[in-house]
C-alpha cells in the first residue's frame, strides 16, 4: 500500500475521475493468445458500494475481475488492452508495482485457500510480506481488528495457534477475507466467494459483505442472480457475443437491472431462459 501510495503522490493522476468511482475501465480487452476473452469493457466502480458482474458460464467474468488488481499479469499468453485506472493512475503504467496494486486491492478467489498455518499467521502473512513493521501488540490487535470485520474473532480467539485447515469450510473462507482485510485494502474483489459453500455459510459471507460494505469498495463475481440481488448495489451484466467474447451489455442499480432490464438478453438470462 505504502509503495501504491508514493505512487499517487509523486505523478499527477492520469485522468479525472468524478469523486465517487475508485477503479474505472475504459475501453478494457482481455486476448489469451490470439483470442479474446473480453473487448471493449467501459465501467465504473463506486466507493463504498457492491457491485455484483453477472453473466453466463465462460463470458469473462473472472477475466475482468483479474484485471482489476493485475492478477491476469501471472498468466503468460494474457494480454491487455484499453485502461484500468484506480483512483486516477492507470495500474498498468510503467513504474507501478502490481503487488502495491494487489494490496489495496485484495482479491478472494472461488474456493477457501488458507495457507498451512496457523490462523494468526494466515491473517498477518500479508503484512509480514509487505515488510511491514510492527511491535507484537500491534501486530496482534491488527490480526484481531481483521477477524473482527470478518465476523469470525469469536469463533478462534482462543485457538489462534491452531491450523487454518481445522476450521469449516465457511470459516476458511472469512479467514481468506479477512487476511485481505489485514493489509488495509480500498477495494475487495471476490470471485465467486460461496459457490462451495453451504446456504449457512453463503448467508454469513452476503451478511458480512453488507455489514463492511460502507467502508470498501467491493465487487463480486456471482453466478447466483438470488445472491447478486440480495448484496448488490450495482449489476453489470457480461453476455458472450456470436464469437464467444465477452461484452458488457448493461449496467446499473441493481434493482433497476432485476425488475426493468433494459436489455433482452438481460431480461432472458435473469429469468432462466439462457445461461
Amino acid at each position: 500500500m505504502a509503495l501504491l501510495k508514493k505512487i499517487l503522490v509523486e505523478r499527477e493522476p492520469m485522468v479525472q475521475t468524478d469523486g465517487r468511482a475508485v477503479i474505472e475501465t475504459v475501453g478494457l480487452s482481455v486476448m489469451y493468445g490470439r483470442k479474446y476473452a473480453i473487448k471493449d469493457i467501459s465501467l465504473k466502480f463506486e466507493r463504498s458500494r457492491i457491485t455484483a458482474i453477472i453473466g453466463p458460464s465462460g463470458c469473462g467474468k473472472s477475466t475482468l475481475l483479474r484485471c482489476l488488481n493485475r492478477m491476469n499479469d501471472l498468466i503468460p499468453e494474457a494480454k491487455i488492452e484499453g485502461k484500468v485506472y484506480y483512483r486516477g493512475l492507470d495500474i498498468y503504467a510503467d513504474g507501478v508495482d502490481p503487488v502495491a496494486v494487489r494490496t489495496a486491492i485484495g482479491m478472494v478467489f472461488q474456493r477457501p485457500n488458507p495457507f498451512p498455518m496457523s490462523i494468526f499467521n494466515n491473517v498477518s502473512f500479508g503484512l509480514k510480506v509487505n515488510g511491514i513493521k510492527l511491535s507484537k501488540q500491534q501486530l496482534h490487535d491488527k490480526v484481531k481488528d481483521a477477524l473482527e470485520k470478518a465476523a469470525l474473532w469469536d469463533e478462534v480467539k482462543d485457538r489462534l495457534d491452531a491450523p487454518a485447515f481445522s476450521l469449516s469450510g465457511g470459516q476458511q473462507q472469512r479467514l481468506c477475507i479477512a487476511r485481505a482485510l489485514a493489509v488495509d485494502p480500498e477495494v475487495i474483489l471476490l470471485d465467486e466467494p460461496t459457490v462451495s459453500l453451504d446456504p449457512i455459510s453463503t448467508a454469513r459471507i452476503e451478511q458480512l459483505l453488507r455489514t463492511i460494505s460502507a467502508d470498501y469498495t467491493i465487487i463480486i463475481v456471482t453466478h447466483n442472480m438470488q445472491q447478486a440481488a440480495r448484496v448488490s448495489d450495482y449489476t453489470a451484466v457480461l453476455m458472450p457475443d456470436e464469437s464467444m467474447i465477452g461484452r458488457l451489455v448493461e449496467f446499473g442499480p441493481t434493482k433497476e437491472i432485476f425488475t426493468n432490464p433494459k436489455d433482452k438478453r438481460t431480461e432472458d438470462y435473469i429469468s432462466g431462459r439462457i445461461g
